[in-house]
């Protein structure tokens, strides 16, 4: 995409925490150095810095409890989970989600992906993206359904 570049952010990921919504920040920040050594931040950047990005986990993120399972078995089979995946706002309905699960995908091309989401109107954006819904479950009091590439 014209004026964007995707790249891995190898030093300070308080840079991309900084751009995702406080709460998100409370989920990660607090538990990063336990995650780093088995996670990797991509990032997209225009020259005014990050405007989104996500993490791929190579293990279960914070509070995964309830899915830790199922995970395990993702994991097992050389999946990699993407979490904290944020498009800063005035940046949105540019396809830059998109371009960034493409260019993860192209970075990574052997490299399988899944994920879980509680936002039912990201549905089609995932399809689109090549991912498959495999299933919906529960979280505490709320619906989650579970894609993979």
């Amino acid at each position: 995409m014209e004026g964007f570049k995707f790249r891995e952010l190898k030093n300070d990921p308080q840079q991309f925490f900084q751009i995702l919504p406080e709460d998100w920040q409370d989920e990660i920040v607090p538990f990063w150095d336990t995650y780093k050594t088995d996670s990797k931040i991509y990032i997209i950047e225009d020259d005014t810095g990050i405007v989104g990005g996500g993490i791929v986990f190579y293990k279960s993120p914070p509070n995964f409890e309830y899915f830790e399972t199922d995970a395990k078995a993702w994991f097992d089979k050389g999946y990699g989970y993407l979490g904290f995946i944020w498009i800063s706002e005035p940046y949105r309905n540019k396809s830059l989600g998109s371009f960034w699960l493409n260019q993860l995908k192209s970075e990574n091309p052997q490299q399988r992906y899944f994920l879980l989401t509680e936002e039912e109107h990201l549905h089609h954006f995932y399809l689109k993206n090549g991912f498959v819904c495999s299933r919906s479950l529960h979280n505490e009091d709320h619906l989650e359904w579970l894609y993979h590439t």
